[in-house]
């Protein structure tokens, strides 16, 4: 066999090894799907109706729909802390350096863990959609305007669980690992994701404006409700592509000298 068809063989078997291990500890996929729908929850029965009024006088109505994009966001951040504490545990209970006593590809083993992850958040996107289709959630976009957001949130998955790989190889112990992708669930919060940042004070506005997570938000929350873009789709894709590229070099770097 070729070293390209042994190569996709051994990526075809981690990718199984690890949809087996998500199906193994479905409980993981849960709290993905639990954690931000119970934020939704929250804040569209809780804060929906005031913070609704803000939005053009839509009540709830209005914000169920401007904050979708923010959970969805949220939904990926919760998972990388999984993504992360698979990763830190395969390092440091041994199976690593079983798989390199044998004839594998080396890469196989990260992109197996990046694949699976990727399929989960997909999936559990889609589960959180559906219930907020079910809350209330009313987008307006045509089918190529899914297609664009879907392709958006999807490089932005693949960035994010790139860099959770990055900090779980990192990370001394699994526990180390799960604190690590932390600050990722606060940067909805500190965005656009809740309230639009031109009601909040300056220096937290100018942080919310230039940080990653907002152009993303703002560039899904446009092709799903028609609300302007803008340049945010350019700079979303750029953050996106930036952090997938930088996130895997230093993964790479980091587990080749592991």
């Amino acid at each position: 066999m070729s070293t390209l068809s042994l190569a996709m063989r051994d990526n075809s078997t981690m990718i199984r090894r690890q949809l087996k291990r998500l199906l193994r500890y479905p409980s993981m996929t849960v709290q993905l799907v639990a954690t931000p729908v119970i934020i939704l929850i929250v804040f569209v029965y809780v804060f929906g109706g005031t913070l609704g009024e803000g939005l053009g006088g839509g009540g709830r109505d209005a914000y169920v729909n401007y904050v979708v994009p923010g959970i969805l966001l949220m939904a990926v951040a919760t998972a990388a802390t999984g993504t992360a504490v698979m990763v830190a545990s395969d390092m440091t209970e041994g199976i690593i350096a079983r798989f390199r006593t044998m004839r594998i590809s080396r890469a196989s083993v990260l992109t197996g863990h990046v694949v699976g992850s990727v399929i989960q958040q997909l999936l559990g996107m889609a589960a959180v959609i559906g219930i907020a289709f079910a809350l209330g959630f009313r987008p307006n976009a045509t089918a190529v305007e899914w297609l664009a957001a879907a392709g958006l949130l999807t490089l932005f998955v693949v960035a994010v669980t790139w860099l959770a790989v990055a900090l779980g190889l990192r990370s001394p112990t699994p526990e180390a690992a799960s604190n690590a992708p932390m600050p990722l669930i606060l940067l909805p919060f500190l965005g656009s994701g809740f309230v639009p940042t031109d009601s909040m004070p300056t220096v937290l506005r100018w942080f919310a404006e230039y940080q990653p997570f907002t152009p993303v938000m703002e560039t899904v929350r446009g092709l799903l409700l028609g609300t302007p873009i803008g340049n945010s789709g350019a700079i979303a894709t750029a953050w996106c592509a930036g952090v997938a590229v930088i996130s895997y070099l230093w993964a790479k770097n980091i587990f080749n000298k592991a």
